[in-house]
């Protein structure tokens, strides 16, 4: 019976740690999508340019500066540093979008985004599915995608340009599942490292549906 009830209260105290993680990453998840609509909105407002790929020698400074202090109070400076230029970089994008195409293509991409997390996160929240699995699928799945994005720079393929995009909102969509999965289950049980992990992949949600509905008002 004593042992009955030591391995319960462990698995209390693992579900009370598991939502102590969630709430911190949904917490910080907020903070930062707010921060980086102000920096996005910034942007604008100055008319900052596109800087195509150059806005990844920054982005992999302040991501690595993350992993580095994420068990440290440094951690959550460099997490707003990283969240706020990624929405610095969009504000040039956005703007584009309105002059051309006005703000419907950005609100439908947001409430698509927004849509996709929910659904995704909420359904492995109420089944509580470990998808530990699905780790070496998704990394070879992302590293697919930058190999071709690479090589897509050179052969300006538009097809191959479509497909990738298509790759990429599979896997974001997949590592958002994972993260929570690991959350849940005491897989991660840092909320900087989680909360990177998300919301990048929100970001890249958020740009792939940006430019196919974009695409779809060009037609």
């Amino acid at each position: 019976m004593q042992e009955n009830d030591y391995a319960v209260t462990g698995q209390q105290q693992l579900d009370t740690a598991a939502a102590k993680v969630l709430r911190n990453t949904y917490t910080l998840l907020a903070a930062t999508i707010l921060f980086s609509a102000m920096t996005a909105g910034f942007a604008m407002a100055i008319n900052a340019p596109y800087m195509g790929l150059w806005m990844l020698i920054p982005y992999i400074g302040f991501l690595v500066l993350t992993e580095k202090f994420k068990n440290s109070s440094l951690g959550l400076v460099f997490v707003f540093g990283l969240t706020g230029w990624l929405g610095f970089t969009i504000g040039p994008i956005l703007n584009h979008y309105l002059a051309t195409q006005g703000a419907e293509p950005i609100i439908l991409s947001l409430g698509g985004t927004a849509a996709i997390f929910f659904a995704l996160s909420g359904y492995v929240l109420v089944t509580k599915k470990d998808l530990s699995k699905w780790t070496g699928f998704l990394m070879t799945g992302m590293i697919i995608g930058f190999i071709a994005m690479i090589a897509n720079i050179f052969l300006q393929i538009s097809a191959l340009g479509l497909a990738i995009s298509c790759i990429f909102l599979f896997i974001s969509s997949g590592l958002i599942m994972w993260q929570t999965s690991a959350i849940i289950h005491g897989g991660e049980t840092n909320y900087i490292s989680a909360t990177v992990t998300l919301y990048v992949m929100l970001y890249n949600i958020f740009t792939i549906l940006l430019s196919f509905i974009g695409m779809g008002s060009d037609d």
